[in-house]
């Protein structure tokens, strides 16, 4: 990373300076001697003088991590969306109340919602209901439309919901084991929910998971709302991640190197002086940091950091697939006793963790828990449900280019929203930006769908219900 910075030089006179011994500007008796003065003065004049800053740190990307977001994004409004619906007690919302939510949705107002809706044809689906009894003077005449999850994506949503009861257990150690790496033993509720998703927890963990372990911790009232405190410390669930085994390299004679080794990821070098820190910084006793307060050691110094890489360790040791953004860990810098540089420690220590770019926020990865080739070392259960969605996501874009295909053979159904849909998106949307993380947080009320859009949306319903679509020859054609 470099900086230019491009000013003109000026200068005070009848002022004593002291000048710096530098190559780029020049000694004392340089300006003992006037033409000389003079005419540097008039070069100064003349050009502007660019200084250049060259970072330690350079961020080399990893296209192999890198994926990893970039499908991450090509989800969120599925897994947004799903939430929601299963939140309701039929699972399903009206779209009108649906439009109200298009900023958790993370969905521009220009956007069109069922547009969004008819890209994912193998997890969601439309349909109508009647409307209630209405007063005489009411404008609404058409039937509600509604979207709801495809028998497929809500057999696999009831998968994961058995899953995440039968992982009650685990789910709980892993609160246990972050509630116990604050400095109080109490985490706020409201931070929890944010890396709620990456640790697999339900939507639902607040009101049942935390509730059902009174043995283990509890919910309490504090100043800046609910949090959940540990009743107990668990000796057991005190222990840090192991350390990874180094792989052999090799050679023909086993025997112990002659110099220390740093291991960094395929294809990244470091500059000597940042070698030699990160092998100085192997070489410190290691740290636990369950059993470690952040008073024990000066801040800023090297014990501190070495304390702050563990305890970031062990919380994405804890997530699902080892990552989390980096905005999640800056919440819990006072609970854990983080620097206030967290990126730049993250940053500083390539040989732990990775920072992605990708998205609209950074993300981190645990470098160890993942192979040369970006791939888990260890998957989680979760991660295989998080799998087959998107398996299905493939298969409804298979079909919506089949879709485009038969289109381009000279097939017209009419003027309706599936036709807008499949010739106006493009590809480029399907990575999505991110948008707020606790449900109905900011509702916009204008944000409402149009009467003309529900109109053909309904009226493209009918036609596949009916089992046909017309052509421009007025024949009738069986739909896809």
């Amino acid at each position: 990373m470099e900086l230019s910075l491009t000013r003109p030089v000026a200068f005070t006179r009848n002022k004593s300076l002291s000048y710096p011994k530098s190559d780029f500007v020049p000694s004392v008796s340089f300006w003992n001697n006037k033409s000389c003065k003079s005419d540097y003065t008039k070069s100064l004049k003349s050009k502007n003088v660019s200084l250049t800053i060259t970072a330690a740190i350079k961020h080399v990307r990893d296209p192999s991590l890198d994926k990893h977001v970039v499908k991450q994004n090509k989800i969120r409004f599925v897994q947004k969306l799903k939430t929601l619906l299963l939140s309701k007690p039929k699972h399903y919302m009206p779209l009108h109340i649906l439009g109200k939510c298009r900023s958790y949705l993370s969905l521009a107002k220009p956007r069109s919602l069922v547009s969004m809706i008819h890209r994912y044809p193998t997890i969601f689906e439309l349909f109508t209901i009647p409307l209630p009894p209405t007063p005489l003077n009411a404008t609404k005449t058409l039937p509600q439309l509604c979207v709801r999850l495809t028998p497929a994506a809500a057999s696999l949503a009831n998968e994961e919901s058995k899953l995440k009861t039968a992982m009650s257990d685990s789910l709980a150690n892993k609160l246990v084991k972050l509630v116990m790496l604050s400095s109080h033993h109490r985490l706020l509720l409201s931070k929890l929910v944010h890396i709620g998703p990456d640790l697999g927890l339900p939507a639902n963990f607040r009101s049942r998971l935390c509730n059902a372990y009174p043995d283990k911790f509890k919910t309490v009232d504090t100043s800046y709302g609910r949090a959940l405190e540990l009743v107990s410390f668990d000796i057991g669930l005190a222990q840090p991640l192991p350390v990874p085994e180094v792989e052999s390299l090799g050679l023909i004679v086993d025997r112990p190197l002659k110099f220390n080794r740093l291991r960094l990821r395929r294809g990244l070098n470091v500059r000597r002086h940042h070698e030699e820190y990160l092998m100085k910084f192997q070489q410190i006793t290691d740290v636990c940091p369950y059993r470690t307060k952040v008073d024990e050691f000066p801040k800023e110094s090297i014990q501190a950091e070495k304390r702050a890489c563990e305890v970031v360790r062990e919380v994405l040791g804890m997530m699902v697939e080892k990552r989390t953004l980096i905005d999640h860990l800056t919440h819990f810098r006072k609970e854990f006793g983080l620097s206030n540089k967290l990126r730049a420690m993250l940053l500083r220590h390539p040989e732990l963790f990775y920072v992605s770019l990708k998205g609209q926020r950074d993300s981190v990865f645990l470098v160890e828990a993942y192979d040369d080739n970006g791939k888990l070392l260890k998957k989680d259960e979760s991660s295989i449900i998080k799998d087959r969605l998107f398996d299905l996501v493939k298969e409804g874009k298979r079909m919506r280019r089949e879709r485009r295909v038969s289109f381009k053979n000279g097939f017209n159904y009419g003027d309706t929203v599936i036709n807008q849909d499949y010739d106006s998106l493009d590809e480029t949307d399907d990575d999505l930006m991110e948008g707020l993380d606790d449900l109905f947080e900011s509702d916009d009320g204008d944000s409402e769908i149009s009467d003309e859009e529900v109109a053909a949306s309904i009226e493209s319903l009918r036609l596949v219900e009916d089992g046909e679509f017309w052509s421009t020859n007025n024949e009738c054609l069986e739909p896809w």
